[in-house]
């Protein structure tokens, strides 16, 4: 048996198991998945309904793939609650089942992706996708469009360091196809955005975990000010108990890479319970969050192998920042003028982030001044407060350092009390509306003996006086900056954590899915 998830009412089963003389060895709940099988296929059920009736009997979001030795040749697999992924992927005399698409990439495009309380059973030559309730279903067979070398490092030491460089062109096709650029629109079809649909949104909840939240902080900034929606950030696993005020002018806004991230499925289907309109940003083609969306934005971004997310953080920005002008147009709030330089400003995205990228080699000597600190503080303000947020996220994951993003405006409200000699402070002090008053931070910092790290405008000479080390970045327009002042942190923690020994590709405690509670 191969089990994800948590079985809620694993204590009742184990009791009822017990009591009919099932002999446990652990306290696991998974042990008491393979007990429940046995028992019933001991009692001269086939494997196939002994597994479906395994199935029903388990409560929670989970995934539980069988095996027998009475049938080796059949695998029995099923999609419990909100659980995530299940992708059986199709080939020629051979199936393959796996949690998600880059694990099959090399053997097969075609994939067909279990939807909740559906089960599989999978041989080599056969797949049969049914309902907990024995009602066969005929399924829809994707074809994934990823490359199979996008999978593989290539040149790279690691996939973390690859999928960074890999945003120059990420962000170029999250772009395609989706901006004129002559007439100055977004055309975001699979959003199914109209202008009454845009003119009746009175909220947006943007819901998401992690990584994806702080996208979402600064989707925030961008929806606020250019469309003039009110919006609320909330994490994933806080929104359905909240009780969120949802109805029908509300949006309820997931962003996932995965798109089986169980706590912000959870988010969404609160949404649509309480009757609002849901959407989702998501990278993975077919998955749970696209597919049960009223509408969706795909990254574009192509797979993601290492663990700590970069070009799914970018490209959700982009695309944020498509959706705000596209609400702004529709609702006609936003004059023509401003709508295209809005527009026009997006041609620089692919090529300022390559420029911050070429500086890689200034950002690993920076690395390794930093290698043995114990902990370390990020600041920034306004569009660029969770860019701290997730610059310390970054480090945190992969460099096991202890660091923490706070609005650069809090510190002598607790945080300042933290900074000397030994504790380096990382300010993002791009040349945005917010300058003056991250000038102002740094100086505080250096006053207290605090060593600084900057992610500066190339050419602020100010700021090359004033800190110990600068990340540069070229100029870009401020509400675009974010997609650019996050690059060098995630290469400053790639530097810091591979001079350190460490896996960076699989960081301990962690997974690139997070399907369960």
């Amino acid at each position: 048996m191969v089990h994800n998830g948590i079985v809620e009412n694993f204590l009742e089963l184990k009791d009822e198991l017990s009591s009919e003389g099932v002999i446990f060895n652990s306290d696991t709940d998974t042990e008491t998945i393979v007990h429940l099988a046995e028992h019933h296929h001991a009692a001269g059920i086939s494997f196939t309904e002994a597994a479906r009736r395994t199935f029903k009997q388990i409560e929670g979001a989970n995934v539980v793939l069988l095996m027998s030795t009475d049938e080796p040749d059949k695998i029995v697999t099923a999609r419990i609650g909100n659980a995530g992924g299940v992708v059986i992927g199709l080939g020629e005399n051979e199936n393959y089942i796996a949690s998600d698409i880059p694990a099959i990439l090399e053997h097969t495009r075609k994939v067909i992706f279990l939807e909740s309380k559906q089960m599989a059973i999978v041989t080599r030559d056969s797949v049969r996708i049914e309902t907990l309730d024995g009602v066969e279903i005929k399924p829809e067979i994707h074809t994934i469009n990823w490359d199979a070398v996008s999978a593989e490092k290539g040149e790279y030491r690691h996939f973390m360091q690859k999928e960074i460089h890999e945003q120059v062109r990420a962000l170029t096709d999250t772009l395609a196809g989706r901006v004129d650029f002559k007439e100055g629109r977004i055309r975001l079809p699979e959003l199914k955005l109209t202008p009454e649909l845009a003119k009746k949104i009175q909220r947006i909840y943007i819901t998401a975990c992690g990584t994806a939240a702080y996208a979402g902080m600064v989707g925030k900034y961008l929806i606020e000010k250019i469309a003039r929606i009110p919006v609320e950030v909330v994490i994933g696993s806080e929104f359905r108990y909240s009780d969120p005020i949802v109805d029908e002018n509300t949006v309820v806004l997931a962003i996932s890479q995965s798109g089986e991230t169980a706590d912000t499925l959870a988010a969404m289907e609160e949404g649509k319970r309480k009757g609002g309109i849901v959407w989702s940003i998501v990278n993975a083609v077919g998955s749970q969050a696209m597919r049960v969306a009223d509408g969706y934005i795909a990254m574009q971004t192509g797979p993601e192998i290492g663990v700590a997310s970069t070009k799914a953080f970018t490209a959700p920005l982009v695309d944020q920042y498509m959706l705000a002008i596209l609400l702004a147009d529709l609702r006609g709030v936003i004059d023509e003028q401003t709508r295209k330089q809005l527009v026009s400003d997006l041609r620089l995205v692919p090529d300022l982030a390559g420029r911050a990228l070429d500086a890689e080699s200034q950002i690993e000597k920076v690395a390794q001044a930093l290698k043995d600190i114990k902990g370390c503080l990020y600041l920034g303000r306004g569009i660029n407060m969770p860019i701290a947020y997730e610059g310390a996220l970054k480090l945190k994951e992969i460099s096991y350092i202890h660091a923490e993003g706070y609005p650069a405006g809090e510190m002598k409200h607790g945080p300042i009390a933290l900074i000397d000699e030994e504790m380096p402070v990382i300010c993002i002090a791009p040349k945005d509306p917010w300058h003056e008053k991250m000038i102002s931070q740094i100086q505080q910092a250096k006053a207290r003996g605090g060593m600084v790290v900057a992610v500066a405008t190339e050419g602020d000479e100010l700021i090359k006086e004033m800190a110990d080390h600068v990340l540069w970045i070229p100029e870009a327009p401020w509400m675009l900056s974010p997609i650019i002042t996050v690059l060098p942190l995630q290469l400053l923690a790639y530097h810091i954590a591979t001079t350190r020994g460490l896996d960076v590709d699989q960081p301990r405690n962690l997974a690139k899915s997070v399907t369960v509670e």
